[in-house]
């Protein structure tokens, strides 16, 4: 296991890992310049864009910190830099563990034995990139699509309420399937998602109330906060 994190933390994979890093920091920068030039065509102040991009980094506080702790365990088993290399792409810690655990297995080993071996590592490794090719083919080639078929349905509906119901709509199905995969596991899982579907509503109608803009922009954050804290305590 020590030769295998000798070659998982090896010089050439940082080489490649920063590369990653490096081409999605030029993305977000990128974006956030673009959407900057855009937001006097739809209306927005330049206080509104530079609100919106605080809201943005703020709310990626949470999720980041409930990444980080599986990201920590990831990197024992599979090196810095592929662990950076895959949380910089896809941001899923947990599928890229999934991922790494089925590669090891289909090496005849499990991920983090003794018996894990520079094949198993490979194997591991060409499991989680080829399983993460798919959400960014999507991306590549029906982004453009997806913005002609809003567009067009936009324009037939003469309503922009119908496609903020269906986004709304998807979101819901989203987080209702993921919570849903948790609640399964046991109770405290099922607490944990109660709490937070609670707590939730809770934090935008005292943001609401009291006119804390900076509260909503929080309130994501807070609620990962306060699932941690009681599945801490109930575990």
């Amino acid at each position: 296991m020590d030769q295998v994190l000798q070659l998982a933390n090896s010089f050439p994979l940082w080489i490649f890992a920063l590369l990653v890093v490096s081409v999605v920091i030029f993305q977000a920068i990128m974006f956030i310049r673009l959407c900057s030039k855009a937001s006097s065509s739809v209306g927005m102040t330049s206080a509104e864009v530079r609100s919106a991009i605080r809201a943005g980094a703020i709310s990626s506080f949470g999720p980041t910190l409930a990444i980080v702790f599986v990201a920590i365990s990831l990197m024992t088993l599979i090196g810095d830099p592929m662990t950076l290399m895959r949380i910089a792409i896809i941001g899923s810690a947990a599928i890229e563990t999934v991922g790494a655990s089925l590669g090891a297995k289909a090496a005849g080993v499990d991920l983090g034995s003794p018996d894990f071996t520079a094949q198993a590592f490979t194997a591991a490794v060409w499991v989680m990139c080829l399983g993460g090719m798919g959400w960014l083919l999507f991306t590549a080639l029906f982004t453009k699509s997806l913005g002609k078929i809003q567009e067009k349905a936009a324009a037939k509906s003469n309503n922009v309420t119908v496609l903020k119901s269906i986004s709304l709509a998807a979101m819901i199905g989203a987080f209702s399937y993921l919570g849903g995969s948790e609640m399964v596991k046991g109770m405290e899982q099922s607490i944990v998602l109660v709490v937070a579907f609670i707590v939730m509503p809770i934090i935008m109608s005292v943001a609401n109330k009291l006119h804390l803009s900076w509260l909503k922009e929080w309130s994501l954050g807070l609620v990962v906060v306060v699932g941690l804290s009681v599945g801490y305590f109930i575990s």
